[in-house]
């Protein structure tokens, strides 16, 4: 006798059907728990009768599926894996499959990959429940900015920083940008190309890095604001830094999809220097937006537009105040530099004025608003190594390379050290400690 293979819902289905051949059970009541009509329990019935419980067993048993992929697809699908996108995730493999041409599903991308041993499957990791915020009405209202240390170029290049600024509103970016590090004069760069492109924004979110807030507690000089914040105060942009990654996660977010997507980006297309993926990336922004931008609540856009009287290489520049002396000079990092003017001394004595210095080290003192003319009276020596934020090594740099190579001449003949006198003394010295030494012996 054969053995005949059935699955569950087969051997129940048999169960039903000689319940009804027996008389024990009515079709009505028989369609009811199998979820068909009495029509198909009729013929399930006239099957049975016919070839018995091999004929409940599904025709299609062993069979390849009519919905099956082309096994020409598959193949392709396997080579692009391995060759181009070995380390991609599902979802990303999914989207470049479908550039190239091979029309797969995500899950199907997502099985093959497992297939082929390149993707795990992971435990989804337990959610932490965070308070939610609601997205702000109006693009503009609230630019989430953050940046991003990471090894973009996959050792192409040099590690460096990714600049991202995020809009609350639509997720969109805003604004993208590589530079060395997280400098004052950096994201001053960066907020000019947002300021040039969109307009003011409301506010500006970020972290409680050194550049937006003053970390030091109960600090007995100093504004209270650290240069980016004042620059921030004079353009009328509220500067707010978050307690938290999770309070600004969308921007937090967003460094992790580039981290992904962006470094592979610049792999498939060959990039290896901050150039030419600065060039690159307005291209990438507006494929990002296209996939990951959402609709705001309001489709008014809360950008102003810059004032007259809000120029941006004043304002985006250090700016420190200093105190005129009886002689109309002030020290600035180590230079003492003389002012100029045609009007009496006394009348600008102990004046306060507003020393500005932009990122290639160039000096402006403005009184009033009013620019002053100086020179350079003195530049003090540095006798040993001075300590500069990193947020300030741009303009330590300029003024360093700004400096002339100082030359060490040849010793004159009047110095000391050629002097006979001072030889013969240095060698009596000499002598002495020989001696003292023996006598330890």
């Amino acid at each position: 006798m054969a053995k005949l293979e059935m699955s569950q819902g087969e051997l129940s289905r048999l169960e039903i059907v000689q319940r009804v051949k027996r008389k024990s059970l009515k079709q009505r009541e028989a369609a009811e728990l199998l979820g068909l009509s009495e029509r198909q329990v009729k013929r399930l019935c006239k099957l049975y009768a016919e070839a018995g419980a091999s004929g409940l067993v599904s025709k299609r048993r062993d069979r390849p599926s009519n919905n099956r992929l082309p096994e020409k697809t598959i193949k392709k699908a396997r080579q692009l894996l391995r060759s181009h996108y070995h380390d991609f995730g599902p979802t990303l493999a999914h989207e470049k499959l479908t550039i190239k041409g091979v029309s797969l599903s995500v899950e199907a991308v997502r099985q093959l990959m497992i297939a082929e041993g390149l993707w795990q499957v992971r435990r989804a990791p337990r959610a932490v429940i965070h308070q939610l915020r609601q997205r702000r009405a109006r693009m503009g209202e609230l630019i989430q900015i953050d940046g991003s240390p990471h090894d973009w170029f996959e050792g192409r290049a040099p590690s460096c920083t990714l600049l991202v600024f995020v809009d609350d509103a639509t997720s969109q970016l805003m604004h993208l940008q590589f530079v060395a590090a997280e400098t004052t004069f950096n994201y001053f760069a960066a907020v000019r190309s947002h300021l040039t492109a969109f307009g003011k924004p409301l506010a500006y979110y970020s972290d409680k890095f050194s550049v937006f807030r003053v970390n030091m507690p109960n600090a007995l000089s100093g504004t209270g604001l650290t240069q980016f914040g004042r620059a921030m105060k004079e353009l009328e942009i509220e500067l707010i830094c978050a307690h938290s990654p999770q309070a600004k996660g969308r921007v937090e977010r967003a460094n992790q999809t580039l981290q992904d997507r962006l470094t592979k980006e610049l792999r498939l297309l060959g990039i290896s220097s901050m150039a030419k993926a600065n060039a690159y990336l307005p291209k990438f922004i507006k494929q990002y937006n296209a996939r990951f931008g959402v609709t705001p609540r309001s489709a008014e856009s809360a950008h102003r537009p810059l004032q007259k009287g809000e120029a941006l290489d004043r304002v985006l520049t250090l700016c420190e105040r200093r105190t005129l002396s009886k002689n109309l000079t002030l020290s600035y990092n180590k230079v003492i530099y003389q002012i100029q003017t045609k009007r009496a001394a006394y009348t600008m004595r102990n004046a306060q004025v507003e020393v500005r210095e932009t990122s290639n080290g160039t000096i402006t003192i403005e009184y009033k608003g009013r620019v002053l003319e100086y020179t350079v009276y003195l530049q003090q020596e540095q006798h040993q190594a001075q300590v500069v934020p990193a947020k300030l090594l741009q303009p330590a740099a300029a003024r360093a390379a700004a400096q002339p190579k100082q030359k060490r001449g040849p010793v004159p003949m009047s110095h000391p050290w050629r002097s006979f006198e001072f030889t013969k003394n240095s060698l009596q010295a000499k002598e002495l400690r020989g001696e003292l030494c023996i006598l330890r012996k």
